[in-house]
């Protein structure tokens, strides 16, 4: 399992970064001792790691005599690498909702969390038009997780992913949201032409801005 953007990893470094994920915090020794490597091999898997943001120095630890030793933790982008079950606890979360007849909560709890996203995406798009603003709308969907791709000339645009894939098998309320944002970030038309939900690769939209 990797994030995006990361090759898979040798099977030695994603040892040391278990082993480092088991301790928490951990010094070259430690995970020498704990992977039955020298401390060599492991300082130049650390830097290697290092390199590509999933370890970082986390202050010194005096271990004996001698200088202390550097301790290490797993960055944020290294934590993406582990198992994770926010998706799943939010499916069931809404689907709770929703049997038990509390939709219009699930639907202002989601409103809510839009309406913040619009404004920050209202204020970036404030003044542009034409294919500066579509570029700009493009930026922000990438940094929502949506894997944005802009096809046919510039006239539609493909959602290659959806982040909250997990929350729309149990409600439509993202999907409609969604492109009510699109709309207002645009200022213009959207047709949808693809539809993930119905067995679609991706979310596509066709785009009348005149």
């Amino acid at each position: 399992m990797t994030p995006q953007g990361i090759p898979l990893m040798k099977a030695r470094l994603r040892s040391l970064l278990d082993a480092l994920k088991y301790r928490g915090r951990a010094t070259v020794p430690e995970l020498a001792s704990d992977l039955d490597l020298n401390v060599e091999t492991v300082r130049d898997h650390l830097r290697t790691l290092e390199s590509r943001d999933l370890v970082r120095r986390d202050g010194t630890l005096q271990q004996g005599p001698g200088r202390p030793e550097i301790v290490f933790i797993l960055t944020p982008t290294a934590e993406a690498l582990f198992p994770r079950r926010e998706g799943e606890m939010l499916q069931a979360l809404a689907r709770y909702l929703v049997d038990h007849k509390q939709t219009p909560l699930l639907h202002d709890f989601f409103r809510s969390y839009v309406a913040e996203r619009r404004e920050q995406g209202l204020a970036r798009v404030a003044g542009l038009t034409g294919k500066k603003r579509v570029r700009e709308v493009v930026r922000i969907f990438d940094e929502l997780g949506f894997m944005p791709v802009l096809e046919d000339h510039g006239d539609t645009l493909r959602l290659c992913h959806c982040p909250l894939r997990d929350l729309v098998q149990a409600t439509d309320l993202p999907c409609r949201e969604e492109i009510g944002l699109l709309r207002e970030l645009l200022d213009g038309s959207l047709t949808r032409v693809a539809h993930m939900p119905d067995g679609d690769a991706a979310c596509s939209y066709r785009m009348d801005l005149d």
